[in-house]
């Protein structure tokens, strides 16, 4: 209801009801991002673009600079481009054997390219160096390849990923709906109602920064 006041201002103010949707359209974008955090961020993939040229003029002018090629091939897994990623991991990999966050990568690049095992193989690798690599994300990873093959093992890496990520409502919302995906409905509300009461414990400027995910463990669960 108040939403319709709204909009009626706005197109008495604006006499023209297309130019008022517009408006207002911006206006629940603007406080979503400010308050909320359940809409994406329109700006992130115009920043993320220009980071991927920039570390592509970098490689060119430094065909050996392992660092720009590594991170070129995490912006690059975020976009799904995971031949690109993989060529350019491949490439650095005689440098970074050593690394937990380097084998994470290689094996979610992997697994994008429908190489289930390699990238489980590479991903396990990278906790054996590094038992909380990336916060337990690569396991999510995981679970999620798996959720189809072999649910058992799905939800052994969600449980794995569940233990690192105890206190996060982003990982709770994120289990619910790997859980939900396998039809898991009573774990699915369990991890929901986690991520809503760890929610309620958090200090009020805190509360602002989990807002979008404990929003979306609540619809997730009052729909479930």
């Amino acid at each position: 209801m108040t939403k319709f006041f709204i909009f009626l201002i706005l197109l008495r103010l604006v006499g023209n009801p297309i130019l008022a949707i517009l408006i207002f359209l911006i206006l629940v974008y603007v406080l979503d991002r400010r308050y909320v955090g359940m809409l994406p961020s329109l700006t992130k993939p115009f920043k993320r673009r220009r980071s991927i040229a920039k570390l592509r003029l970098q490689i060119a002018a430094s065909p050996y600079d392992v660092s720009s090629k590594r991170e070129l091939a995490r912006l690059l897994i975020e976009r799904r481009q995971y031949g690109e990623a993989s060529r350019l991991l491949e490439e650095s990999l005689s440098f970074s054997e050593e690394s937990a966050e380097f084998w994470a990568d290689y094996g979610q690049a992997a697994i994008g390219l429908g190489r289930l095992e390699e990238g489980e193989q590479r991903i396990l690798k990278a906790f054996e160096l590094n038992e909380r690599v990336q916060y337990g994300q690569p396991y999510l990873k995981l679970a999620e390849a798996y959720r189809s093959v072999s649910p058992a093992k799905a939800l052994q890496y969600a449980e794995h990923f569940r233990q690192i990520q105890s206190s996060s409502i982003e990982a709770y919302y994120l289990l619910g709906r790997l859980y939900q995906s396998l039809g898991r409905k009573d774990e699915a509300r369990a991890a929901y109602e986690e991520a809503l009461l760890i929610y309620r414990q958090l200090p009020k400027y805190k509360k602002r920064q989990e807002r979008g995910d404990a929003l979306r463990s609540y619809l997730k669960k009052m729909f479930l």
